[in-house]
């Protein structure tokens, strides 16, 4: 691997099945961009007492020559899961969609405007 990974466990044990898949995961986003440098994944369970089970929280830091990526989804409704598994494929997945982006970006494969510039959808015509 050749980015930098630091894995930060909070209030659980680190388990070595779980820091290989983070591995295995990072190693497929080296595919997508091959200056990655610095990866940070903090797998967090903040409240031990729900009535359910505990919820699992997963954030994801990269560093990319010139940004910094944050996946970190953690509205109630769409990103919280009792399953330590599930919470970290839905984090990468979410952090492959972003590098694309990024990655498209910075090759100019996605338009940016430039300030001032005006695409053809004026809504209000300049001559009545």
């Amino acid at each position: 691997m050749r980015s930098n990974l630091q894995i930060i466990w909070q209030h659980l044990s680190p388990s070595d099945k779980i820091e290989t898949k983070i591995r295995k995961h990072i190693a497929k986003l080296e595919k997508f961009a091959d200056r990655l440098s610095d990866c940070r994944v903090v797998i967090a369970v903040p409240h031990r007492h729900h009535h359910q089970g505990n919820i699992c929280h997963v954030q994801i830091n990269l560093t990319v020559p010139g940004s910094e990526l944050v996946i970190n989804r953690q509205p109630p409704d769409q990103q919280t899961h009792e399953n330590l598994h599930i919470a970290i494929r839905d984090a990468f997945e979410s952090a492959e969609r972003q590098l694309k982006d990024y990655t498209q970006q910075r090759r100019s494969e996605i338009k940016t405007h430039v300030r001032g510039e005006s695409d053809d959808r004026d809504p209000i015509p300049q001559s009545l």
